[in-house]
């Protein structure tokens, strides 16, 4: 642990005192990890006319009608704009300070407002210092550097939504300072490193303060160089790379006196408990074919916590983990063909309480301009083992557009 911490506040001091190069960026290109939002174009820009002053105003929707048969429950269908949002970026002064802010208003990014909890409207909202190409520094409110598709916007996903495994190991946007390193060349061995120390209490949290800290530290590796216009942060090679990519990727983070299920997210539990999470990715992509696997792991030091009140009401951490493999290739009609297997495992401590799962997936795309105006549909099979219960099968059919610019 203590190690962990010196090598986060060396990053973070050699970030803010080392000598950076004199080179000056030539663009205000915000594709950073911490910020994903695939673009296809540059939105609406507004540029003041002494170039002081830029605002890029960016919006993406999705909508999606789904049916579901599940056993046990009559079949249903279920019709909703799943994600709407409105993102403002830009520069002030100078195209180094940077700011970003992203807002959320359908109903599944807002939550149900419950007595005592803020509006989670916001999602990003950081200030973001980049004296050259290579260094970043983040201040504010946007996502953590964890898991590869986690990371992805959801509006370059190639299904229509993440994985079961993202669903329950990943780690989610928090308020801090995020430090990064960006190192890629077209051509050859390329390394990134991204490093955050931030609250470990998710967004918009403003119930409780104290002195825990969560430490988020990653590195990528690209063994042939880098993506074709940063092809890593959306997923299907819809540029088809003329020679083959890939990616390498590992992030430890470990939140300590976690108060919530999931730590950024989730049920609040009734005592804190110090959350380790790890993650391994690797994604391939040449020709139209794209190739995707990831591992994630949780472990924490108080699994369940009991109410001190009623020793019989409880609740407890999402220990376990899972793996998920997705490939896919894009057809020079610019439709796409898409598979997905995951797996996950729930450790014995809450196996009486949760089921280990399978999730089966099959998608079909159609990408009109690549992936701010596409046409999905995806069919999902899900087998839930349940202790000492009968397994369930469930699926669901799905059809969903996006569009944004």
């Amino acid at each position: 642990m203590k190690y962990f911490i010196t090598i986060i506040c060396s990053t973070l001091t050699l970030f803010c005192f080392s000598q950076v190069p004199k080179d000056s960026i030539k663009n205000n290109d915000l594709k950073l990890a911490a910020l994903p939002y695939y673009s296809f174009g540059k939105g609406l820009g507004i540029t003041s006319p002494d170039s002081i002053f830029q605002l890029n105003i960016r919006f993406r929707m999705q909508n999606r009608v789904t049916y579901f048969s599940e056993e046990d429950i009559d079949n249903r269908y279920e019709a909703q704009i799943r994600r709407l949002r409105l993102r403002f970026d830009g520069y002030v002064g100078n195209p180094k300070y940077l700011y970003v802010i992203q807002l959320s208003f359908a109903p599944g990014d807002v939550g149900v407002i419950e007595e005592g909890d803020n509006v989670n409207i916001i999602r990003d909202a950081a200030f973001i210092y980049r004296p050259n190409s290579k260094w970043s520094i983040i201040f504010g409110q946007t996502k953590l550097p964890g898991n590869r598709q986690r990371v992805n916007s959801s509006g370059a996903l190639q299904l229509t939504d993440r994985s079961i495994n993202n669903s329950r190991f990943n780690i989610d946007r928090d308020f801090g300072v995020q430090g990064y390193y960006i190192n890629e060349k077209p051509n050859k061995f390329s390394i990134n490193i991204k490093t955050a120390i931030s609250t470990g209490e998710g967004r918009n949290w403003t119930k409780t303060s104290d002195d825990a800290v969560a430490l988020t530290g990653k590195i990528e590796l690209f063994p042939f160089g880098s993506f074709k216009n940063n092809g890593y942060y959306f997923e299907g090679d819809i540029l088809r790379e003329v020679k083959p990519k890939l990616l390498l990727s590992g992030a430890y983070h470990q939140n300590n006196n976690a108060l919530r299920t999931q730590g950024q997210i989730g049920n609040e539990l009734f005592s804190s408990s110090t959350i380790r999470s790890l993650f391994f990715d690797a994604l391939l992509k040449y020709n139209g074919w794209s190739f995707m696997t990831a591992y994630m792991n949780r472990n924490a030091s108080d699994v369940i916590t009991f109410n001190p009140i009623d020793i019989t009401d409880f609740n407890y951490v999402y220990v376990g983990h899972g793996v998920d493999y997705q490939l896919s290739y894009v057809f020079p009609s610019n439709y796409e063909l898409i598979g997905r297997f995951s797996t996950q495992s729930v450790k014995n401590e809450i196996k009486t309480f949760t089921p280990n799962a399978k999730q089966y997936s099959l998608g079909l795309t159609r990408y009109l301009w690549e992936h701010s105006l596409k046409f999905q549909g995806e069919v999902t099979y899900n087998e839930l083992y349940y202790f000492n219960s009968p397994t369930l099968n469930n699926w669901y059919f799905r059809i969903q557009v996006e569009i944004g610019i």
